[in-house]
């Protein structure tokens, strides 16, 4: 109890280093220790008998009772609070957990024109629904490009071609396909990830202009991550920012809002560089043409040859696949995909998902990646520009079991 003596020895109490609570069996000590002053040492207060029985269930509902008051202390601050306490001390910073979005895909649909889909659903192939707009009209050219939204929310994906079944039979209607893969939607801001967040928000009143955007941007609603780059010098730099020029590199969130926080926060006369480009008005009403980049996915796959040990089996694979697909879109913008660091996720060393014992299940002879999965696999890794970001479907990890 950090050497200070409490007010009591069954009660929380808080000093100058925190809050502190005695443990269950500190209170179930006292209370046996009161128990024979009262009655004589030679009760019998052991666990089996009536009495002993009794101090438990005093000990318990103590130390309960001291549980919640730490719970209680914690709440108050952004760095120990849970759950609706966290999400009633980051008010303090003007935020709010991020909800979960839904995942997106363009969705070519074909069929006899003039037919009219009416809440339209369809299906990729883990059986998740998408939805169409609420009334689509195949006109003359017999096909038509729409949005399809997915109904389970948070990061599913879906490549090219996943979402193909029709789930609402319409007459006239005949073939539906997502052209593109899915934007993935994000999911429920987690305690973790909200903790960051606001401790980059703290950074919107710091001595630096550049911490002061990149914490004003990464507190909007659906933005999952920024980088930001500067050039200060007077010519074009290696990473071909222009001169005197700042770059955002932003994932999620709404593009107008990006362009809006960055103008309100940047400097006079400074450019910012990028191919996401919106012209924004300042308090005056004049309008600013502010730009940032979303970065572009550069998709990976990764081939895995492995010896099978006893106890190794497809579920097994498929956590290798998983792990290794978790750590590639783990990185974030910029970051190389370096080959000799993907032996660590492919042994499952940061899965705790993994079946117990897993790792020592298999033996891997040989891996290769390549961009894009349907490249030439090689050992040698894989640049990622600034502007980048390294992808990687778990369907796109291959396993080849000798």
């Amino acid at each position: 109890m950090s050497g200070t003596t409490p007010i009591s020895p069954t009660s929380a109490y808080v000093d100058a280093t925190g809050i502190h609570a005695p443990t269950f069996a500190d209170i179930q000590a006292f209370l046996i220790s009161q128990f024979q002053a009262i009655y004589g040492a030679d009760i019998v207060v052991s666990n089996d008998s009536q009495d002993g029985q009794l101090i438990g269930v005093f000990s318990l509902a103590l130390a309960d009772i001291n549980a919640a008051c730490v719970a209680v202390y914690n709440s108050f601050s952004p760095s120990t609070a849970q759950g609706v306490g966290l999400s009633s001390m980051v008010k303090i910073n003007g935020m709010a957990r991020h909800i979960p979005t839904y995942s997106s895909a363009p969705m070519l649909l074909i069929g006899v024109a003039g037919t009219v889909i009416n809440n339209g659903i369809v299906q990729d192939t883990p059986s998740n629904n998408w939805a169409l707009p609420p009334s689509v009209t195949i006109p003359p050219t017999g096909e038509i490009t729409v949005t399809a939204t997915c109904r389970v929310p948070g990061a599913i994906t879906a490549p090219p071609g996943d979402i193909s079944r029709i789930a609402t039979v319409t007459l006239g209607w005949q073939s539906a396909t997502n052209t593109e893969a899915a934007v993935p939607g994000a999911p429920t801001e987690n305690d973790a990830q909200l903790r960051v967040r606001q401790a980059q928000s703290t950074a919107l009143p710091a001595l630096s202009v550049l911490s002061g955007i990149s914490g004003a941007v990464a507190s909007l609603l659906g933005v999952q991550a920024v980088t930001i780059y500067e050039n200060d010098t007077s010519a074009t730099d290696s990473r071909g920012l222009p001169p005197h020029s700042v770059s955002l590199v932003v994932k999620g969130g709404d593009s107008m809002d990006i362009c809006q926080t960055i103008l309100l926060k940047k400097t006079p006369g400074c450019y910012t560089y990028g191919s996401t480009r919106h012209s924004v008005n300042d308090i005056y009403g004049l309008p600013h043409d502010i730009g940032f980049f979303i970065p572009t996915n550069v998709p990976v796959g990764v081939h895995i040859t492995l010896r099978a040990l006893p106890g190794y089996s497809t579920i097994v694979g498929k956590s290798i696949s998983d792990e290794v697909s978790r750590y590639i879109n783990a990185m974030g913008s910029g970051q190389e995909v370096v080959f000799s660091k993907l032996w660590m996720p492919a042994n499952l060393c940061t899965d705790t998902g993994a079946p117990i014992g897993a790792t020592g299940t298999y033996d891997i002879t040989a891996m290769t990646i390549a961009s894009p999965p349907t490249g030439t696999y090689g050992t040698v890794n894989i640049p990622i520009s600034i502007f980048q970001e390294a992808t990687c479907q778990s369907s796109d990890v291959i396993i080849t079991v000798v």
